[in-house]
């Protein structure tokens, strides 16, 4: 029986145990670069025991990112500085995996430490945001995106497979696409922020052809015996909480078709009030039923800390990984926290060496 700790299988990759850091955004690009902050941020959550570790969500355009600090790959020329990250990561015993994503209507705005609000359109910085439809994420904004083309669809779905290949150019071993948050992909799929009358909206079909059309492009780039993953919102907490997640399921069955391996449950924060039940582990269920209902390899995040929770989650076999995220912020060697209150042999737990003589063999 598998458990949080044992490996996992997909494709070609297995990853040491069950534990995988969330893509976390850390805001510290220069035009889509990483730096030193990046590589020693990664090189700190692999040395410390997870299985894998996907990097934060990357901008595929300079208008997908969420703020001008967003990582990106839509240049050849940063493909550099995310390899440095990639072979750390993988030096240090974790598979490196990468979230490309578009922010759609919630792009051009600052960090969250600084309000998270759409830029001034004085600053020098800000942008006009693109959307399935010039509807904008708060009532009532000024921050209003322009409302799509069929050119400009065509040109993000190159984007996207463009990304694709320059994160395989750069070492990475396990792609999620980010169809969540209310960004653009969950926002082609939401009919919240989808009124195009084209055959981009109306049915769930057409609501779901960007994200569909999409896949497809960068299954056509991506190696087949690589992982290909998806996070996607699976329902929208309003009045429609049980349609929205069956359209969900719909979705990710296409997916499966189109040869996705493993979704990473999420929510889908499409407008400013969803009622999100927010409280300990309260995505499982939702992952437990995607899994039963696609046959889809899934993981899960959102408020799940104790390890003993985690592992109950992987033997009950309603999870296939676990994502945490301020949970390895904390302490990024949590995993080997995690295996001493779980009662398990440190001998079986991956640590650095110098690392597991000292915690072994000394009190102080």
């Amino acid at each position: 029986m598998p458990s949080l700790f044992s490996p996992f299988n997909l494709k070609r990759i297995t990853l040491r145990n069950r534990i995988a850091a969330s893509p976390m955004c850390q805001y510290q690009a220069q035009d889509g670069f990483l730096n030193e902050w990046h590589k020693t941020h990664y090189t700190m959550l692999a040395r410390g025991g997870v299985g894998l570790l996907v990097v934060e969500a990357t901008a595929v355009s300079p208008e997908g990112r969420i703020t001008p600090g967003d990582a990106g790959l839509w240049s050849d020329a940063q493909v550099e500085g995310f390899a440095s990250v990639a072979q750390s990561i993988k030096s240090n015993g974790a598979v490196p995996g990468i979230q490309l994503g578009h922010a759609g209507r919630k792009a051009g705005c600052t960090p969250p430490w600084e309000g998270g609000a759409p830029l001034a359109k004085t600053d020098p910085q800000a942008w006009q945001p693109v959307a399935p439809s010039a509807l904008s994420y708060m009532p009532e904004s000024p921050h209003l995106p322009i409302a799509m083309t069929l050119t400009d669809i065509q040109r993000t779905q190159q984007n996207f497979a463009d990304a694709a290949r320059r994160a395989y150019e750069a070492g990475f071993e396990w792609l999620e696409l980010h169809f969540a948050h209310g960004f653009l992909g969950q926002s082609f799929l939401s009919q919240h922020s989808n009124r195009r009358t084209d055959h981009y909206g109306g049915s769930l079909e057409n609501r779901a052809r960007f994200l569909v059309e999409t896949v497809t492009a960068v299954r056509n780039v991506w190696p087949n015996d690589l992982p290909l993953t998806i996070r996607l919102g699976v329902t929208e907490f309003d009045n429609g909480t049980e349609h929205s997640f069956s359209e969900a399921l719909q979705v990710l069955r296409w997916f499966k078709s189109l040869g996705v391996d493993l979704v990473d449950v999420g929510l889908a924060l499409s407008t400013p009030d969803e009622q999100v039940p927010w409280g300990p582990n309260f995505m499982v269920p939702y992952a437990e039923r995607v899994r039963a209902e696609t046959g889809l390899a899934v993981g899960t995040s959102w408020m799940i800390t104790r390890a003993k929770d985690a592992d109950a989650f992987i033997r009950d076999e309603q999870v296939d990984v676990v994502f945490f995220a301020r949970t390895l912020l904390a302490n990024p060697h949590w995993p080997f926290q995690a295996a001493r209150d779980m009662g398990i042999e440190q001998s079986e737990v991956v640590l650095p060496t110098p690392y597991a003589f000292w915690l072994q063999n000394w009190t102080c």
